[in-house]
């Protein structure tokens, strides 16, 4: 089974990126991804 987890831009908070994250990884994913409304790319963090 797998739980769904929403990517949220460190700068303005939007929640930009949705994923399936499988149930064993128990980490916060943090990545470098674009954001539309940054208009940049901008580290993203795993929020709950």
């Amino acid at each position: 089974m797998k739980n769904k987890a929403i990517m949220v831009c460190e700068e303005c908070s939007a929640r930009n990126y949705r994923y399936e994250k499988s149930k064993s990884n128990d980490k916060r994913l943090e990545l470098n991804k674009f954001c539309p409304h940054c208009n940049k790319v901008t580290k993203h963090k795993e929020t709950k």
